[in-house]
């Protein structure tokens, strides 16, 4: 997960608001279904209406808004078809992935690794499922990353992003952050140890029982999610 250097260039007022808006849609803060105002934004943000429209269009891209003709827009709901269709992906590509960086990992990669599994996760504060979930994503993506393919671990990337609040929304209703964590660490030994067939075994065990894990609570009677 990179770290923003004095090197880096300053976000422009846009990608300020992208990025604020993003994270409060993947954390739920702004629910499925959601109407936003873009004056309201721009007061939260403390910024111009023009860069939260132009955020708001971005987001429109990526699938996590939608314009609604004469009331603005709203955040796009989590449909069965999109668990299905993301995490169908992710199955496709994260072992292979895995497979392709078994005994690629140094000892560099092994601390950066360990260091993305060590953030905790409390359903109730959301500062802090936005750490555990950023660190999930920083972890599926650095694995990606060592394959050696650049485009495969773009999309891992992008995937990670869609599938984040899918995550949000099932951990509330089951809490399995410490079998993540657990499994995290068994797939850093088969990557380290050199052991492809298995990395790419645990890699899609982990990302099928992510998405059980979805499907199982949004799906539930009791859910009180309209998906």
């Amino acid at each position: 997960m990179s770290l923003m250097t004095a090197l880096d260039p300053p976000l422009s007022l846009t990608e300020r608001a992208v990025a604020a808006i993003r994270r409060d849609i993947l954390v739920t803060r702004a629910a499925p279904g959601a109407a936003l105002s873009e004056a309201s934004l721009a007061e939260a943000l403390r910024l111009g209406k023009a860069p939260v429209r132009a955020a708001l269009a971005r987001l429109a891209e990526e699938g996590l808004v939608t314009a609604i003709p004469r009331r603005g827009w709203v955040v796009s709901l989590v449909t069965i078809r999109d668990i299905h269709e993301v995490f169908d992906l992710r199955l496709l590509l994260e072992p292979e992935a895995a497979r392709r960086a078994a005994g690629r990992v140094n000892a560099t990669e092994l601390h950066r690794l360990d260091a993305v599994c060590a953030a905790g996760y409390r359903p109730e504060d959301g500062d802090s499922a936005a750490a555990f979930l950023a660190a999930n994503k920083a972890f599926h993506v650095a694995v990606a990353e060592l394959s050696g393919n650049a485009r495969l671990a773009r999309q891992v990337d992008r995937l990670l992003d869609e599938s984040t609040r899918m995550l949000v929304l099932g951990l509330r209703r089951r809490d399995r952050s410490g079998e993540m964590a657990h499994e995290h660490q068994a797939l850093i030994e088969a990557l380290a140890l050199g052991r492809p067939e298995e990395a790419a075994r645990l890699m899609h065990e982990q990302v099928d029982a992510s998405r059980r894990m979805v499907l199982a609570a949004l799906t539930a009677p009791d859910a009180g999610i309209s998906i």
